[in-house]
């Protein structure tokens, strides 16, 4: 069924209008703190809007329903883990990152372990949140291949275009100011199918619970059975979300520049703890979605287009939501892939000219030039991240999530050595993360350990094998300055 006209103008008011919102946010920039971290002066509850609108992806909108669809609300342990995580980065990380004036988390790694580490987990970023990003973006060409009957690649190409437009303008503040616009719009959107599904089921709640209880318990949370190739279970989502979400929240550059965009410390921890409540509660609302779909099918038909469970929500949305209503629904998912988008295309153009010395020096010396400089490696990064959207990628949300899992382990690891070893060398710390990598890449190809657990699974590995290395290197080390001496 193609997007009503009502939709239609709904969708395209809110592309063009939050295009035109960011693009203004070019005045007053002067320099890249202005570009890469807004000048420091966005209030800590949007920052913690930012977060929350950057990690919430299409995929997350239309996987995670999916996922209860098929299954139970079990995902929402891990969730759990995403606040015990935060509350971990606000004591150990946050602290750290406010002892200088850093661009970049991986800063601090050359702070601690010199100038090659840091480019080292730089690339490492780089090239997962590209992948990652170019996951998110592929999501968005299966709500609109769903609205409009046709190929993912126009969709895909117009939402790149026209976020790299405001990107590329408004930097860091235009990025922090439209998340916000887009979370409100979104999770309203979400609240808008939630009454309307209610509404369609008949006998409403109860009739969820009767038949969710006769579906095998589709309303269960808590799963404590401790099997490493179960992906939701109490322990993986408290064990493997924590080490997740130090990961992606503590170590990757996408998060930590808004972090690094807090006027002070205490409001960038206020804005990283603020963010995990509201993430707890949002995902709750689209698992509880994805569970009412499945009870609405028992009592109407449900096209599941292509036999893709990810189409799901969208096919529920266009085909049975009122005109005007879907189109807020749809918008909403334009909305998360513009959002995670801009701030991706912002944080690797950021890391791109900081964290490696051969651009940065070029143009240091004038601040106008190298403002000039990181907006054309916008430019090249969103060219990029079009390409890859429009790779075949798997079931979107846990394509994604295992992605950023595979490399989050070493860099988590890198981290915690840094932080937590005083003795760690640079060579401990890339021999650790180098095996950190090929110990995930192991589990991931030759056992049937679950995602949640990968980022773990390299975490100790690379912490482990980085404290040894540098216990063998501090001689070596103190026998060089003593020779030196002489």
């Amino acid at each position: 069924m193609p997007i009503r006209a009502a939709d239609f103008a709904v969708l395209l008011l809110y592309l063009g209008g939050i295009t035109l919102f960011g693009v203004q946010f070019r005045r007053g920039q002067a320099s890249v703190r202005d570009y890469f971290l807004g000048g420091r002066s966005a209030p800590w509850w949007a920052l913690a809007a930012s977060i929350v609108a950057t990690e919430t992806s299409t995929l997350t909108i239309i996987g995670t329903p999916a996922i209860a669809f098929a299954g139970t609300l079990g995902f929402l342990q891990l969730a759990l883990g995403y606040i015990l995580g935060r509350i971990l980065i606000s004591v150990l990380f946050l602290p750290a990152y406010f002892r200088g004036e850093f661009y970049t988390a991986y800063a601090l790694i050359e702070k601690r372990f010199g100038a090659r580490t840091r480019r080292v987990a730089a690339l490492t970023f780089l090239a997962t949140r590209a992948l990652a990003e170019g996951v998110r973006l592929n999501a968005i060409g299966k709500v609109v291949s769903v609205a409009f009957g046709t190929g993912a690649r126009f969709s895909i190409g117009l939402i790149t275009a026209l976020t790299l437009l405001y990107t590329f303008e408004g930097g860091m503040k235009a990025v922090i100011w439209t998340d916000l616009v887009q979370l409100v719009l979104y999770i309203g959107g979400s609240v808008a199918a939630f009454w309307l599904l209610l509404g369609k089921i008949p006998g409403g709640w109860s009739e969820v619970v009767s038949v969710s209880a006769a579906a095998g318990g589709k309303l269960r949370i808590f799963d404590f059975a401790f099997n490493l190739t179960q992906a939701y279970t109490f322990w993986a989502g408290v064990l493997g979300g924590t080490f997740l979400t130090l990961a992606s929240h503590g170590t990757d550059q996408t998060i930590v520049q808004r972090l690094l965009a807090a006027r002070n410390l205490r409001d960038s921890q206020k804005a990283v703890v603020t963010s995990g409540l509201i993430v707890f509660l949002q995902f709750a609302l689209f698992l509880v979605v994805g569970v009412m779909l499945f009870v609405y099918a028992q009592h109407a038909p449900l096209a599941i287009p292509d036999g893709d469970r990810d189409r799901i929500f969208p096919a529920f949305v266009v085909t049975q939501m009122p005109a005007g209503v879907a189109g807020l629904v749809l918008a909403a998912m334009f909305a998360v892939a513009m959002s995670n988008a801009s701030g991706s295309l912002n944080s690797l153009a950021s890391s791109t000219v900081m964290d490696f010395d051969a651009l940065r020096r070029r143009a240091q010396q004038d601040p106008e030039r190298l403002l000039a400089l990181s907006r054309r490696i916008t430019l090249v990064w969103g060219v990029l991240l079009g390409v890859l959207a429009l790779a075949k990628w798997g079931p979107v949300l846990e394509a994604g999530l295992s992605i950023a899992s595979i490399t989050y382990g070493s860099l988590l690891g890198l981290f915690l050595l840094g932080l937590l070893n005083p003795r760690a060398t640079a060579g401990g710390a890339v021999a650790g993360m180098l095996a950190g990598l090929a110990a995930i890449v192991y589990v991931r190809l030759y056992t049937h350990v679950a995602w949640t657990w990968y980022v773990l699974a390299g975490t100790i590995p690379t912490f482990l094998v980085g404290s040894l290395v540098s216990v063998l290197d501090n001689p070596r080390q103190n026998a060089a300055r003593n020779s030196g001496m002489q």
